[in-house]
């Protein structure tokens, strides 16, 4: 199993069941299986997307789809092929078009071009980092949230604070939406404000 996917269903305003794909699957086909007409949904942790799958199929059926629908199964990289003097990190050798000015430059740094472009570029990937991360956040947040709680109490409220970084405020709209809901709402924005503490419910 690909153990970055994660996915969470709900059964109307609770939380049904955590984890694997794979394992939340089965558990929502049985749930169904033994009691049809059930309302329980899955959702993709990462994404904030609603999982749409067959749940009525066979087991081996449904792991055929898993796989070639989500490619939940496990996966390997082939090893990278490297050659003589390579450092161990699976470089790779590609044309680079770069104006004149800019190989002068490039010929002057210690390191070599390839050793400063690749520092030039781990940068900008830093940098970028955040920002992406919490524009993720937001996406998935606001997918859930649009399709569970589109109709809620302060909904429209809680998502302009999200994209507004404002936390306390969208703390304050989602106080008040269904306990398993509000908690699953605020872990999935934690990127997009930083660390919000969701309290545990007994």
């Amino acid at each position: 199993m690909n153990t970055l996917t994660h996915w969470t269903a709900f059964q109307d305003h609770q939380q049904f069941a955590s984890g694997d794909p794979w394992d939340v699957a089965i558990a929502v086909s049985d749930a169904l299986q033994q009691q049809p007409g059930q309302n329980i949904y899955i959702f993709d942790d990462q994404t904030g997307r609603m999982v749409d799958i067959d749940l009525t199929i066979s087991p081996f059926a449904l792991m055929a789809q898993l796989q070639t629908q989500y490619a939940v199964n496990e996966t390997t990289a082939p090893e990278t092929l490297r050659g003589a003097g390579r450092p161990k990190l699976g470089v790779v050798a590609r044309e680079v078009t770069l104006l004149p000015r800019h190989w002068e430059w490039l010929a002057t740094q210690p390191s070599g071009a390839s050793a400063t472009l690749r520092k030039l570029v781990e940068q900008a990937r830093k940098q970028d980092q955040a920002t992406v991360i919490v524009r993720q956040a937001q996406e998935a947040t606001d997918r859930f949230m649009n399709a569970m709680l589109g109709n809620a109490p302060g909904y429209e409220a809680a998502a302009r604070a999200l994209y507004a970084g404002q936390k306390e405020d969208f703390l304050h709209y989602t106080e008040q939406w269904p306990t398993d809901l509000r908690n699953y709402v605020q872990r999935l924005a934690e990127p997009a404000f930083g660390a919000i503490k969701v309290e545990s419910e007994q």
